[in-house]
């Protein structure tokens, strides 16, 4: 399972250390939910089956968040942080639709009567394709939920199996149908370059995602994170491991594919149908808007401060249950890192970075300006008019590219 960044202790108060006004930043929340039914090989989320979570009651669960939304509410007023309307909801996980749909409900109307939502909110849950009927969707979309995400993965039995999903993929064409039908807007979640995986497998994935009409695509090349049950498999010979090339390839393809049925890309990993389509949520992460994260595990980001959750979620209930808070620890991030994130965020997106910007930074002279265009990295004619655009070529090396911006 994926280890906590290193950072400072973080203030048992939860106390924020206000790095500049937050007045121009919308403001959102992520809660997580770390269920699963079984854990899949490659997966490192912070999410815990029932048989590791001994003594716990996953019905109680969200009691404990709403005492952390509470929480955040005192938190913001003692660190003179403005309190604003939340502008999206994020249930993530794990599987959030583990949980009773009244529980998740619980959860949002705690959100609700804290901060306030804005009326034009969007407001997510994630989901397992065999967790929800019609009566549960209904009964999220009546309280405000009007996003889900699927999450597919595969539409090919043989690369499920080495994922280790066990839904039925059949659930997912019937639960995005159903989901439509309420009037959610849908997305589904795909994996490419899992082990085995053909370029015929994953054309037919796309195609089958295609065939669902969805707002909203995700597509990401696997990574086999080091822990995970996929990595020994890797490292003792079990299964080969990812084939890079392959997985270039299969990029391509989803460019090609989903363009062909009416989605545009808008950020390296994420299609959609239209600019309304796009991820709200996620917007505000990659242009680092403030965001509270609930649950256990669960990342912050307020007035420049980055903190953390502890993991299990015994030991967060703990925390909770004595007042404390529930971060263990923090980042300060100042004006210098800011501008790295903005360039290691931004340009990911569509509309990429502003380059006079970049130019007061000192970054992005116009040796490195040409070199980019002439390496069919970024889009001349984009450049030339003042922002600096990843090429497909240049996504799929978005991490060379912003490291030649940043000259590191």
């Amino acid at each position: 399972m994926a280890q906590l960044p290193k950072g400072e202790p973080a203030p048992s108060d939860g106390r924020i250390t206000k790095l500049f006004d937050s007045a121009q930043h919308s403001f959102h929340a992520y809660v997580h939910i770390p269920y699963c039914l079984t854990r899949c090989g490659y997966c490192d989320f912070n999410t815990y089956t029932a048989s590791e979570l001994a003594n716990h009651r996953r019905d109680e669960y969200f009691e404990y968040v709403l005492k952390e939304i509470s929480f955040s509410r005192e938190v913001l007023a003692a660190s003179e942080v403005i309190a604003r309307p939340i502008s999206t909801v994020f249930f993530g996980g794990g599987t959030p639709t583990l949980l009773a749909a009244d529980d998740l409900i619980q959860i949002l109307q705690g959100l609700r009567s804290t901060f306030g939502i804005s009326p034009e909110a969007e407001i997510t849950t994630e989901a397992n394709p065999d967790s929800v009927d019609e009566s549960y969707l209904e009964k999220l979309f009546e309280a405000g939920f009007n996003r889900i995400s699927f999450g597919m993965q595969s539409a090919v039995p043989e690369v499920l199996k080495v994922l280790e999903r066990t839904h039925n993929p059949e659930n997912v064409e019937k639960n995005v149908a159903i989901a439509k039908r309420i009037g959610f807007q849908t997305s589904v979640d795909l994996i490419y370059g899992t082990p085995g995986e053909s370029l015929a497998d994953w054309k037919k994935s796309l195609q089958v995602a295609t065939s669902l009409e969805t707002d909203h695509i995700s597509a990401y090349s696997l990574i086999v994170e080091p822990g995970t049950k996929l990595n020994r498999q890797i490292e003792s010979g079990q299964i080969s491991p990812p084939d890079e090339d392959l997985h270039a390839q299969m990029y391509e393809m989803v460019e090609q594919v989903l363009v062909e049925a009416g989605f545009r890309n808008y950020e390296v990993s994420n299609w959609a149908r239209g600019v309304d389509s796009r991820s709200k949520h996620n917007m505000a992460y990659w242009q680092s808007q403030d965001w509270w994260g609930y649950g256990p595990g669960a990342h912050s980001h307020i007035a420049g401060n980055r903190f953390w959750n502890v993991k299990h979620p015994a030991a967060y209930a703990e925390r909770i249950s004595q007042a404390i808070s529930p971060a263990l620890e923090r980042e300060l991030v100042d004006s210098d890192n800011r501008v790295v994130e903005k360039v290691m965020l931004e340009l990911r997106l569509v509309d990429g970075v502003d380059v006079q910007w970049l130019r007061s930074q000192g970054l992005a002279g116009p040796k490195i300006v040409a070199e980019l265009i002439a390496d069919e990295l970024i889009e001349g004619a984009s450049a030339i008019s003042g922002r600096m655009t990843l090429t497909p070529k240049g996504r799929l090396l978005a991490d060379a590219v912003i490291r030649k911006v940043l000259e590191f």
